[in-house]
């Protein structure tokens, strides 16, 4: 049996059930377990984070340590990949996408690649991939979202459309429109206008937890919101579009509903539907680290923080959990403070209580 241990104490032998959801969240490569074990493999001498994204060993070479240098006493070296001796130290690497993105965000117009390379004092090819893996979207990618951000904050104060783009930093109204519906989710005269022009069916069902409002757009599902009162939740909707055509949902959309309902009563099940959700780069990836937390598992603020390699940035990371749209799609009702309390919840600690023991049952 593989053992969580180190060289100056007696070793303390795991259960098969605790190293068994170890070696499931290393398969998952799951980020929230990074810092919580570390992964040791026989037969490359190697030691990696659990979210590792090297090619998986057999389950019989593998041991897994409580510390970094537990698996380095026991005769380990760091994976260089990974670099699981840098879990909860700041990461040169993400510092210096760090420093490219606040680059990129006081730019008026997208920095050059190889400017951003130079600055990170690599190449532009590993700059490149560098920046993907930290932040999860490409460097052009990032920059279009800064752009798309602050044309939709100027879209609802400037006094035209074309200010509003030029604004924003771009070079003609051309190029903005080529994408934007892509990037706002509707027309920026849409945007400008509380969604106006735009389609948005709707409808609320019951369940264990109260009253569910899911909403709609023509790529996916925009909105979950769980309260006591459905004329409230419309209310609500309303006021996140209120210009927007908000439609009833016919029989298929019911269906939807039920769909949700379904997830909200059994929520370590995946809500197999299409989702329309809109969020900064830094908003999606968290988003993304919430969806990667098993069933039936908690994890707290800070341990997402490190996760996405952004350990400072707790305060942050709880916004954008508090901006999410999606109740239970996106759950971030397994987020929880350090010291064990279930924290705030945008649907009521108490429905976060319930959905976890539903969970966990």
């Amino acid at each position: 049996m593989s053992m969580l241990m180190t060289e100056s104490t007696n070793p303390q032998p795991t259960s098969a059930a605790a190293e068994e959801a170890m070696w499931e969240a290393f398969r998952r490569r799951d980020p929230t377990s990074d810092g919580r074990f570390f992964v040791a493999v026989r037969t490359t001498g190697v030691y990696c984070r659990p979210s590792c994204a090297a090619r998986p060993p057999k389950r019989e070479n593998v041991s897994f340590y409580a510390t970094a240098e537990a698996a380095e006493q026991a005769g380990y070296r760091a994976c260089k990949r990974c670099r699981p001796a840098l879990v909860g130290q700041p990461d040169p690497q993400v510092e210096a996408v760090k420093r490219a993105c606040v680059t990129i965000a006081a730019a008026e117009e997208p920095p050059p690649l190889a400017a951003l390379a130079r600055e990170a004092s690599l190449s532009p090819f590993h700059f490149h991939r560098l920046f993907k893996k930290v932040t999860g979207v490409t460097p052009k990618a990032y920059a279009a979202q800064v752009r798309a951000r602050r044309a939709a904050e100027s879209l609802r104060t400037a006094g035209t459309v074309t200010e509003a783009i030029y604004e924003a930093g771009y070079s003609s109204s051309s190029r903005f429109y080529e994408s934007a519906a892509a990037r706002l989710g509707m027309t920026p005269t849409a945007v400008r206008r509380g969604g106006e022009g735009a389609t948005i069916r709707f409808a609320v069902g019951e369940a264990s937890l109260g009253s569910v409002l899911v909403a709609a757009t023509e790529k996916g599902v925009c909105a979950i919101l769980i309260g006591d009162d459905s004329q409230e939740l419309a209310r609500e909707l309303a006021r996140r579009f209120p210009r927007a055509e908000l439609k009833g949902g016919d029989a298929a959309f019911e269906r939807t509903v039920a769909a949700v309902v379904g997830v909200i009563e059994a929520p370590s099940r995946a809500l197999d539907l299409p989702l329309d959700v809109r969020g900064t780069a830094f908003q999606q990836q968290v988003w993304r680290a919430l969806c990667a937390i098993p069933a039936g598992k908690t994890t707290t603020y800070a341990e997402i923080a490190r996760a996405i390699g952004r350990p400072s940035a707790v305060r942050a990371v709880a916004g954008a959990i508090a901006a999410n749209p999606l109740a239970v799609a996106i759950p971030c009702h397994r987020v929880i403070r350090g010291d064990g309390d279930l924290a705030g919840y945008r649907w009521g600690v108490e429905r976060k209580r319930k959905l976890l023991d539903k969970e966990r049952a």
